[in-house]
């Protein structure tokens, strides 16, 4: 990262001061709105972090103290800038690294241990209406591994909440994470500027190019039906031509019952669906961008019955295979 940013978040802060002074704990008045009436309160507000108005802030994680356990009534993402922390959600030990990037939904719990002067994390904190314009962009990924990941940071009926990735080693996103967090530091220092649209794309792109490393994701270990269907989708995504529900589960050393029941309570629909989804999307893609005729498309994407393919495609796309290319040129 850019040198100039890193000075620029790893300045003390008043609260940091107050901490390196001697007050041991967080200043409580700075995140939460009020306790509930058995006392607890451990809810941090977004009206107390976010600025007036805003879907969408940042701000440097604070050091030197433990952050007791919490949750949030928002969206927050992570971004290890330098160094490391280590967070404590829903009983579950995770170390940030330099470049890791972690995402909880507004049900996750969350403890962090106190930072050293050297470890530099931003902290974003998200209304979900600011997401509208990243997953617009991802529209036109047809994807279910996109849907599922869209659901994992909206949704807490999907087994965990939170998501790490571990992707310090991709250019393209440690790129766009820098120009995100540049765009935020700049907003702050321009009265009257409007970055929301240029941080909502930046924030689109991030989540295009997490969809090409989801290799890279890790979830919660007591979310076992979680973890399977990031890797269901995963292979149907990477060997649709050959892709067999029994295939996978022996590679798993599950049985396909239990596989089936976990994909239909996921996505509402089966693998076959999936898989055949996957298929005639890919199809399109040849028809739209090739010159490959249409008895080879129906081999490459895995059906050597040219007639199925001709049926399977007009029952999803009311045309001919023939018929769509036409259009589509």
């Amino acid at each position: 990262m850019n040198q100039k940013i890193l000075d620029i978040l790893s300045t003390i802060t008043d609260e940091e001061k107050a901490i390196l002074s001697g007050e041991p704990y967080i200043n409580r008045e700075l995140y939460y709105s009020g306790q509930k009436k058995d006392g607890s309160g451990d809810e941090i507000d977004s009206a107390r972090v976010l600025a007036d108005g805003k879907l969408i802030d940042m701000r440097p994680h604070v050091r030197f103290v433990h952050f007791p356990l919490h949750t949030h009534n928002y969206v927050e993402f992570i971004y290890m800038c330098q160094g490391e922390t280590v967070h404590i959600i829903d009983g579950q030990r995770i170390t940030l690294k330099k470049g890791d990037l972690l995402f909880m939904n507004q049900h996750a719990r969350q403890e962090i241990l106190p930072a050293g002067e050297n470890d530099i994390a931003v902290n974003f904190m998200i209304l979900p209406d600011f997401f509208g314009t990243p997953f617009s962009m991802l529209e036109h990924e047809d994807s279910a591994l996109k849907d599922f990941l869209v659901s994992c940071l909206t949704k807490k009926d999907i087994g965990g909440n939170f998501l790490y990735f571990n992707v310090s080693g991709i250019t393209q996103i440690q790129n766009l994470m820098e120009n995100l967090i540049c765009n935020m530091i700049d907003e702050k220092s321009s009265r009257g500027s409007d970055y929301k649209m240029i941080n909502q794309v930046t924030m689109g792109l991030l989540f295009l190019n997490l969809l090409q490393h989801t290799d890279t994701i890790r979830v919660s270990r007591r979310s076992y039906e979680q973890e399977v269907m990031f890797r269901i989708l995963r292979y149907i995504d990477d060997e649709y031509k050959d892709a067999s529900l029994g295939s996978f589960a022996k590679d798993i050393g599950e049985d396909e019952y239990t596989l089936s029941r976990i994909i239909k309570k996921a996505t509402g629909s089966t693998f076959k669906e999936l898989l055949q989804n996957k298929r005639l999307n890919k199809a399109c893609e040849l028809l739209k961008n090739t010159d490959i005729s249409i008895a080879d498309i129906s081999v490459l994407i895995g059906y050597d019955n040219t007639s199925f393919f001709h049926r399977l495609f007009r029952r999803k796309y009311d045309c001919s295979p023939r018929d769509f290319r036409i259009s589509n040129q």
